[in-house]
């Protein structure tokens, strides 16, 4: 197979890393790409928001299959577009899209469809509309963005005073653009967090995917600004076998039918952000794609051929049975520039890449680098995701941890704490299992 990788990011690094090991592949094409990435894929300089344009490649490539990884081509249309002229891509629809580009239309599923969620207290906007109610809602409460906002657009607000400064951000000062139209208000949910992905085929069959969890907040104890994730693992024991039949028959199921019910036709991966409360599964969010950086820790326990599952989804032929999964644990610790999600210096040499490459147990993903002869510099906000696996998820720790002392560039941030939480769990204790 010939395929074709669409975004730059450590998540499409992770994908192509396994896709590069799959026998049945012989090219690999990334747009746009990055540093990384440039070792084992032609990186093309294409304009990912012309969908037209990106369809045109594939079929002057040949491409046999296309892959999408970021959100944003998702919601313009590049399955679309691909179907049209019948390409193979394995994406859904926009229609299908719309369940992360539009946190609201999401909500409005969740409750048509009884799968269980938090309770909205409201849709907004404008500012005045949204201070009006916020001083008569229990705290905390969460705040969200409408539209796409780079992880960005979600706030818990411990007072009246925190969410009307988002609100503020958000309806007034227009911080997330389009994707701030509108303002989401809801109860907070108490529980674990969890990212449980499946791989869906549009002819009634999918795939689970090995749970993660993700840790957004940008510093230790989860405090901070939220970020696009800092590190994600992901264990055996992450959830229990009670937990993930409530996961399958409460959440899972309800949304296939859902989607079918609403006459959406969805092929790809498909994300349930959820929490587990007390009284079960909910469901935080839907992204449909890979979550970044839970795929770096999911390629890393990958025992299957990858491009040949992909490709079977995108025809409609998934067979679940076939995917087959490393045992212990994995792990990925994301390195960012100094400041992010702030403001951040880019053009930062990184040294020590060599070393831990020649760790068999640690692979490192490059989110946002550039390579300039033989030499890496820092491009991005985030810059690599070092992941590593191991027979527990204390090794795995190690494993990582131990690879990231290794390397080096000004203003390096990363979290120490990375599945910390995964270690004090236990596997028949799972929130919600009551």
């Amino acid at each position: 197979m010939r395929i074709l990788v669409i975004g730059g990011g450590g998540r499409e690094h992770a994908l192509i890393w396994k896709l590069s090991r799959s026998s049945s592949v012989s090219k690999i094409w990334c747009v746009p790409g990055n540093g990384g990435i440039s070792r084992q894929a032609e990186c093309l300089e294409v304009d990912t928001a012309d969908m037209p344009g990106l369809a045109t490649l594939a079929a002057n490539l040949g491409a046999d299959l296309t892959v999408v990884g970021p959100e944003q081509p998702l919601v313009d249309g590049i399955a679309n577009e691909f179907q049209s002229r019948k390409l193979r891509i394995l994406a859904p629809s926009r229609e299908c899209a719309r369940l992360e580009g539009s946190k609201i239309f999401a909500k409005e599923f969740l409750n048509r469809h009884r799968i269980p969620t938090a309770e909205a207290y409201g849709i907004f906007d404008s500012f005045r509309g949204a201070i009006d109610t916020l001083d008569g809602l229990p705290y905390p409460l969460v705040l969200k963005a409408d539209g796409l906002c780079a992880g960005k657009g979600v706030l818990v607000a411990k007072s009246a005073a925190e969410a009307a400064g988002f609100a503020d951000r958000v309806l007034e000062r227009r911080e997330f653009g389009e994707g701030g139209k509108r303002v989401l208000i809801e109860e907070a949910l108490e529980g674990q967090e969890l990212s449980y992905i499946i791989l869906v085929d549009g002819n009634g069959h999918f795939a689970v995917l090995v749970p993660t969890r993700d840790h957004k907040r940008a510093f230790d104890g989860d405090q901070g600004p939220n970020t696009g994730g800092m590190g994600a693992y992901s264990s055996e024991d992450i959830v229990s076998p009670l937990t993930e039949e409530k996961i399958i028959g409460e959440v899972v199921r309800p949304t296939l039918r859902g989607l079918e019910a609403d006459g959406l036709d969805y092929r790809g991966f498909l994300y349930f952000g959820l929490m587990l409360t007390p009284a079960g599964p909910k469901v935080l969010e839907f992204n449909c794609r890979l979550g970044d950086p839970e795929t770096q820790a999911i390629m890393a326990r990958v025992d299957f051929d990858l491009a040949e599952i992909l490709a079977a989804a995108a025809e409609g032929k998934l067979d679940a049975g076939r995917l087959r999964w490393k045992p212990g644990a994995s792990l990925c610790v994301v390195m960012a520039s100094g400041g992010y999600p702030g403001k951040y210096s880019v053009g930062n040499e990184i040294d020590g890449l060599e070393e831990v490459e020649k760790r068999g147990c640690v692979a490192i993903f490059h989110a946002g680098t550039r390579c300039e002869k033989d030499i890496y510099y820092t491009s991005s906000g985030r810059v690599l995701g070092v992941t590593a696996v191991g027979g527990t998820l204390e090794a795995a720790r190690r494993a990582a941890y131990g690879a990231v002392d290794l390397i080096q560039f000004s203003g390096r941030q990363y979290r120490t704490d990375i599945g910390l939480v995964g270690l004090t769990a236990s596997r028949t204790a799972n929130v919600g299992d009551r």
